[in-house]
């Protein structure tokens, strides 16, 4: 059953400053309160200004900023009225704290003259010009007061624990009032929120006020002979709007219809369509192998009703004649229908292209000197995001489950909670996540966590990435840990650069609980066996082994990309070759590097030192009957990649980083799907090194290392390779990509389910 939702404003020719307490007031209440609390003044009324007036101190302050269901303040009162900044740059509001500071006698001179009373215990919280403590009532003596008052300062306890020394004079109310008759604002437009006594300063100072419901007892009488404060039933923001209504601050309500809500249950937000679309507008399959798409896909099998939701390239952004809803296949899945968002050619070039690519992709791999910020750039990437979350709230039913994929829809969680608090948000995370250091580089780092915050469970792919996340969002907000679970024996711990021997399952950030888990991505095992029955895949396999003859087959397959090491790796087979002289003309380097997509201009010169280095190398070591490395620059079949990965004795994947690599996976499903006990080389900054064991690891960074693991597997036992491949292979397949599916909506659906996909 659809609710109307009425959508009260403020009334424009009045003067409204909301000053107003956060715990338990503008943090509180049902979400639908709030997030009408947040369009009011975010509507940009010249006459209306938001003030936050709370105990916490500044640092505290900052997460909420964030919080996409919170109003951005104008200005900030913090600890207890003893810190005044601008909401939006957070500097000082001047002359007024220079004052304040003026009136602090310091914090150790008050420190050490409370010391004697030792049943003083210190709060460990952010705060400044303060010092707060936790203390019994009945101890609060008159030796206390006199020191205290010694000092020049003044004591407030409130809540029947709470103790706060602060500047003689100082207060939430005193400060309020001093910074409105700063900024000229008259006491008659002034509405002041709070809910306990540590805010009866604010209701005794001469402004109207709001004690919303299920506000401490003590403060609710306190305030009872107040003629212009009104005791509100409903709880935080619900209390609010009943006050604001109370003091005739807002016009009548009026009804407006709910966005139109769609009949999904199950949506997937992903930035490709499930099929490709031609110049002519028709749908064709992927040309990619990638197996993500189809397992996506095979949810919808069994008639579940379900939207799709990514970008159709356009001309304009509102093309004539354009159907946003197709269906993807009427036959396959009856129920599934694909909402096109159309985006210009700018659009993603600007969003993905550039972007994405230029300030995010560096730091989530842990380049932070290639990364490049424009803020401009980050307000178009907003607008696409919140262009996503608008077709997805239009496309989810009631409490449906809305999937989310990956770092380029980052603040699309936020926009969805915003706007649709019913839904169930999940994200998964296809990349590296970087160390918290790493991560915090980014400018608009708060902004990112706070939207991924509104998830109810997020996935990365190895525990490690989970336990980077609670470092970049502890050194966001007080993070609570709720829950962990042992790592082994599904991924390595010790044994690995990346690993991790627990990790954590679930957070509590702001009242908010979060559920993670780790699930690392598998591949179309089927698709692979499938096609090696091919004739033509067979006949590939034949070729290609008649061509190296008895040579040692050694296969780097890679995207050009910095991340990939591809010249680390080369210096490495040169290296290789000068060390041991005994294997010129008995190994082979085949090379394919799949060039990156059209208009990616940061990896032109990787090309460059990347032909010439392969140049140099085959110049200087080549026979009259033998080339040391047989160098493509383009992409492959996907027919042909199979049949390379039957055919190699070696896969070399050393990338510098990368989030997993399904490369190195799908070589181990091949060999073992022939029979063959190749050797898998793999850095051990890639993901999949923590769940693959067997794999013979290296450090992309140290060129002995990379020498030194290379030469040991093409001088490996059979026996040992025959052991090593097995077990990677039994590993690969149990862990398919239907696999990590499965896993991943269990886990999300299932408060028991298992948080390792």
């Amino acid at each position: 059953m659809r609710t109307e939702l009425r959508l009260p404003k403020l009334l424009k020719d009045r003067c409204i400053v909301l000053a107003t307490d956060l715990d338990g007031t503008l943090l509180a209440g049902p979400q639908p309160a709030r997030r009408i609390l947040r369009e009011l003044f975010r509507s940009n009324i010249p006459n209306s200004k938001l003030i936050f007036v709370t105990g916490r101190g500044l640092e505290s302050v900052l997460p909420v900023l964030n919080d996409p269901t919170v109003p951005r303040p104008d200005y900030i009162i913090a600890d207890v009225g003893a810190t005044v900044v601008y909401g939006e740059s957070l500097l000082p509001v001047t002359p007024l704290l220079q004052e304040i500071t003026a009136a602090w006698p310091g914090t150790q001179q008050v420190l050490e003259a409370l010391a004697p009373f030792t049943y003083l215990e210190r709060q460990t919280v952010p705060q400044e010009r303060r010092c707060s403590f936790f203390v019994q009532e009945d101890l609060i003596d008159e030796a206390l007061r006199r020191v205290v008052d010694e000092l020049g300062c003044e004591l407030l306890f409130s809540s029947q624990r709470y103790l706060d020394v602060l500047p003689k004079g100082v207060g939430k109310g005193a400060t309020l009032r001093r910074l409105c008759e700063q900024l000229g604002f008259g006491l008659e437009s002034v509405i002041t929120v709070g809910d306990t006594l540590n805010d009866l300063s604010m209701f005794t100072t001469g402004f109207h006020g709001i004690v919303v419901g299920g506000a401490e007892p003590a403060l609710v009488e306190a305030v009872r002979h107040l003629e212009h404060t009104h005791v509100a039933i409903g709880e935080g923001c619900a209390g609010i709007l009943e006050g604001l209504a109370h003091h005739k601050l807002l016009s009548s309500e009026t009804p407006v219809t709910a966005d139109s809500w769609g009949k999904a249950d199950l949506v997937m937000v992903y930035h490709r369509l499930p099929f490709d679309e031609t110049a002519e507008g028709k749908k064709r399959r992927p040309k990619s192998p990638n197996g993500i798409i189809p397992t996506l896909l095979n949810f919808f099998a069994d008639g579940a009703t379900g939207s799709w939701v990514a970008w159709s390239q356009q001309p304009t952004r509102e093309p004539e004649a354009f159907n946003v809803r197709v269906a993807v296949d009427e036959k396959k899945y009856a129920n599934l229908h694909a909402a096109r968002i159309p985006l210009t050619a700018n659009d993603v070039d600007l969003f993905y292209k550039k972007f994405s690519k230029e300030a995010f992709w560096p730091i989530i791999f842990s380049f932070p000197d290639k990364a490049v910020f424009q803020h401009t750039h980050w307000e178009h990437y907003l607008k696409i995001n919140e262009i996503f979350a608008k077709q997805t709230v239009a496309e989810a039913s009631e409490g449906s489950l809305v999937w989310v994929h990956d770092y380029n829809l980052w603040m699309v969680p936020a926009f969805l909670r915003m706007l649709r608090p019913d839904l169930k948000i999940a994200f998964f995370h296809h990349t590296a996540f970087p160390s918290s250091d790493v991560f915090n580089i980014i400018p608009w780092r708060r902004e990112i966590i706070g939207s991924l915050l509104q998830c109810d469970y997020i996935g990365f792919h190895i525990p490690r990435y989970v336990e980077n996340f609670i470092d970049a969002v502890r050194s966001y907000a007080p993070t609570e840990i709720l829950d962990t679970t042992p790592c082994a024996p599904r991924f390595l711990t010790y044994g690995c650069t990346l690993g991790v021997d627990s990790t954590t399952t679930g957070i509590k950030v702001a009242g908010r609980s979060v559920r993670l888990g780790a699930h690392p991505v598998g591949i179309d095992c089927k698709q692979i066996d499938r096609l090696l029955r091919k004739r033509s895949v067979r006949q590939k396999i034949k070729g290609i082994r008649a061509e190296l003859g008895d040579r040692l087959a050694i296969l780097s397959l890679e995207r050009l990309d910095y991340v990939k090491g591809s010249l680390e790796k080369l210096l490495a087979f040169e290296t290789l070759l000068e060390k041991h002289p005994e294997l010129i003309g008995k190994v082979v380097l085949l090379n394919f590097v799949t060039p990156a997509a059209h208009g990616m201009e940061v990896y032109e010169s990787l090309r460059v030192e990347v032909d010439q280095m392969v140049g140099r190398i085959n110049g200087r070591f080549s026979t009259l009957d033998w080339t040391p490395i047989k160098y493509f620059y383009r992409s492959l079949p996907y027919e042909d990649v199979v049949a390379y990965y039957a055919v190699a004795d070696i896969a070399w994947i050393t990338p510098l980083r990368d989030g997993l690599n399904l490369v190195a996976k799908e070589y181990v499903a091949t060999q073992g799907s022939v029979g063959g006990n190749g050797a898998l080389v793999l850095s051990e900054f890639a993901g999949a090194a923590v769940e693959l064991h067997g794999a013979l690891l290296t450090n992309p960074y140290d060129a002995a290392s990379m020498v030194q693991t290379l030469h040991f597997a093409l001088t490996l036992a059979p026996d040992e390779r025959t052991y090593r491949m097995s077990r990677l292979n039994a590993i690969v397949r149990t862990h398919d990509v239907r696999a990590w599916g499965d896993g991943f909506l269990h886990a999300v659906r299932d408060e028991t389910g298992s948080p390792f996909g």
